[in-house]
């Protein structure tokens, strides 16, 4: 019934299997990949036919995580998986950048990769997994399909490279002072594919040989997919590329000056204007025929390619004028909103982010439910790409999966210079609107997002900046790498490099490649020109905030940080939380404990701090021998008084201990509700309270020194 092919090999510290042939048998591909007892199914399927009016290639990439992998219930109302997770969008992110270049090129067909995570052994990360999964399940299904890839982790501890990581190693990078990346890298036989990383400022050198580790490392791997596709593989589809030479050459004559002059326009708006005419200029002057030929947005695109990447090339010359490793201007501005807590405006030629900073207490943290375990992030960035950004009217809605990727890559390279948590107590969230977009909108957000976090008072340990790089590589091998790119370098160029980082080393680094990968000498000098170009955007920077300001702003909360043992948590808390909402009534402020046994107490009125301080410490804190208290006397009895002088703690107070001289009885000197102070003898036998009057000065608080003490008791007798 089932025609089962199966691989393995042993992969680092695991096993790695392939299987095909028993699940999901009517998709064109499908491949069950196991890492230890993580498995990740992935199922291929493609249209026989192209989809009319294409000028892209119609892929789509999902990545689903059951929570019965890992044997939970979701949670909500409904208990089941609903709309994709942060997590899965930047999966299916990872899986979509490495394959998408290696399908031939004219290939229009529609295109599903469809991941499952079916079991979670809560070690290994199930990304890499579906990353290796797809690769095989595209590589028997018969599409035209240039691969296979493979993908891995990289870590580094102890200047030594570690391959697949556990999640325990990798989870809250920050807080682990012995891991200092978290890489992933997927490429084919050849060549590195795509990057994506975050790092705590590792050198360029550092770097690369992690990126050339991994790619070593992922060898073997696609040399399983190959012997699985020997045995398992379909017949390949017959797809024959699309030849529309002769259009391009109709094309090209039509209009090849037209779009050169276009291109030479260095305004943005007025440019892309131009290249509009331009293209209905050539379209008018083609045929019937050629005008609905299905290729011709291929043939437009090709010429725009051709003019532009020859320019740049031969020439050195880029559509604005820069020289390859310019960078554009610079304006940083701060402070530019009132009652926010922090904000900035980064400027960098036509791309610019308004990025605000908030500062929130541990009630503002992000609840985060992933497979492995609920946990909370202290540190949010959001960014926002409007059509307006780019001149255009187009509908709004939630964040699109670019949106979340762009984000997400903004918030690693900022990990690495956020202040330790004891250190700053503070709940952060940033919202990075990208108001014009000409490139690289996302390193925007990284410089804008230092620069807010900054005048917000964040303590960084050092700026960020980022910058994206670029790469035309001809068929002949000669090449060009950009320095901050503009859109349409980027999208008629062969690589998306993004760098960030400090001037210590590089918190983050993307890349996409759009041809079948880049050499190591490429990937060398793309990050010593990144280098430059960081260290001269920092420099920019620099001219409006080079660290955090000393003062919040007066609409920040403030937040103090105390510790209590964990056996008093729950006097703090009181039976049903009796006693801490009483403090946050009481004193006025927020209040937030956690099972470590740290409290963060957050108010804008320190005051209000203060009183909930006194009030959590008088119920933890233990009486100091020795120690000199204000108390109030609560009961008087015939051998003494009780004083209640240590939050709810009484204390005797024997007669003898009253003044120096006999009393007939305490109420000749004491009444109850009086304030007195007291010094704390010790305790007896059965561990009360001895307390003491006669030896502290009843008016300052202050110890009476040993003689005037014995001098005053003689008079008084």
């Amino acid at each position: 019934m089932f025609n089962i092919t199966k691989k393995s090999m042993q992969w680092g510290e695991e096993t790695l299997t392939l299987e095909t042939g028993k699940v999901a048998r009517q998709a064109d591909g499908s491949v069950i990949a196991t890492l230890g007892e993580t498995s990740v199914m992935a199922n291929v399927t493609y249209a026989k036919q192209p989809k009319p009016g294409m000028d892209f290639f119609p892929l789509t990439v999902h990545y689903q995580e059951k929570y019965y992998a890992a044997g939970k219930v979701p949670g909500g109302f409904f208990k089941r998986e609903a709309r994709p997770t942060e997590k899965e969008t930047l999966t299916a992110r990872l899986i979509d950048r490495p394959i998408r270049p290696l399908f031939v090129p004219g290939f229009k067909n529609e295109t599903l990769v469809m991941c499952t995570v079916l079991s979670h052994d809560l070690v290994n990360d199930p990304d890499m997994v579906a990353m290796i999964a797809a690769s095989a399940a595209l590589t028997i299904s018969g599409a035209p399909f240039m691969g296979p890839i493979a993908g891995c982790r990289v870590g580094y501890e102890d200047g030594d490279y570690v391959l697949n990581p556990t999640i325990d190693d990798m989870h809250q990078l920050r807080n682990n002072a012995e891991q200092r990346l978290d890489l992933v890298v997927a490429g084919t036989k050849d060549a590195v594919m795509m990057v994506e990383s975050e790092a705590y400022e590792l050198s360029e050198a550092e770097m690369l040989g992690a990126v050339n580790f991994a790619h070593e490392q992922i060898q073997p791997v696609i040399d399983l997919i190959i012997e699985l596709a020997e045995e398992a593989a379909k017949e390949p589809f017959d797809f024959t590329p699309p030849d529309y030479a002769d259009l391009y050459a109709a094309v090209k004559a039509a209009g090849e000056e037209k779009v050169r002059a276009a291109y030479a326009i260095r305004d943005k708006q007025e440019r892309t204007t131009a290249v509009a005419a331009a293209k209905e200029a050539i379209i008018e002057a083609l045929t019937e025929e050629q005008r609905e030929d299905a290729n011709l947005g291929s043939a437009l695109k090709k010429l725009e390619s051709t003019v532009l990447r020859g320019d740049v090339v031969k020439n050195g010359t880029r559509i604005d004028g820069r020289a390859l490793d310019e960078v554009r201007d610079i304006v940083s501005e701060v402070g530019l909103l009132p009652r926010t807590h922090g904000s900035a405006l980064f400027t960098r030629g036509e791309t610019q982010a308004l990025v605000v900073t908030t500062l929130g207490t541990g009630d503002d943290e992000q609840m985060i439910d992933a497979l492995t375990g609920t946990y909370k992030s202290p540190f949010l960035l959001h960014y926002n790409f409007p059509p307006y950004s780019v001149g255009e009217a187009g509908r709004v809605g939630p964040p699109g999966r670019r949106e979340i990727g762009h984000g997400k890559l903004a918030w690693r390279a900022l990990q690495a210079v956020l202040p330790a948590a004891t250190d700053f107590p503070y709940t952060i969230r940033l919202v990075s609107e990208i108001t014009e977009s000409n490139g690289s909108s996302s390193m925007a957000t990284v410089c804008g997002s230092s620069l807010a976090m900054m005048d917000a008072g964040v303590p960084l340990k050092a700026p960020v900046a980022g910058v994206a790089m670029g790469l035309v590589l001809e068929d002949d091998g000669a090449y060009a790498v950009l320095t901050d790119i503009l859109g349409d370098e980027d999208h008629l160029g062969d690589m998306d490099f993004k760098v960030a980082g400090t001037e210590n080393g590089i918190t983050s680094l993307q890349m996409d490649i759009k041809v079948a990968g880049i050499t190591p000498e490429i990937m060398e000098k793309a990050l010593a020109q990144a280098k430059a170009g960081r260290l001269h955007i920092l420099g920019e920077m620099s001219k409006a905030l080079t660290e955090g300001r000393t003062e919040f702003s007066e609409h920040a909360p403030r937040i103090e940080t105390m510790t209590v043992p964990t056996d008093k948590i729950r006097e703090v808390i009181g039976s049903g939380g009796k006693v801490i909402r009483e403090i946050v009534e009481v004193s006025g402020a927020k209040v937030d404990i956690n099972d470590d046994g740290v409290i963060k107490i957050a108010s804008p009125n320190a005051e209000a701090i203060k009183k909930a301080h006194d009030m959590i410490y008088a119920i933890v804190a233990e009486p100091e021998e020795g120690a000199i208290y204000k108390g109030t006397v609560v009961k008087i009895v015939d051998f003494g008084a009780f004083v209640n002088f240590f939050g709810k703690r009484d204390g005797l107070v024997h007669v003898s201990q009253i003044e120096n001289r006999r009393l007939n009885h305490p109420s000749d000197v004491l009444k109850e509700g009086q304030e007195v102070w007291v010094k704390l003898l010790g305790f007896d036998d059965r561990g009360k309270v001895r307390l003491a009057m006669k030896m502290v000065d009843q008016e300052t608080g202050e110890e009476l020194p040993e003689e005037p003490r014995k001098k005053k008791g003689d008079d008084d007798e």
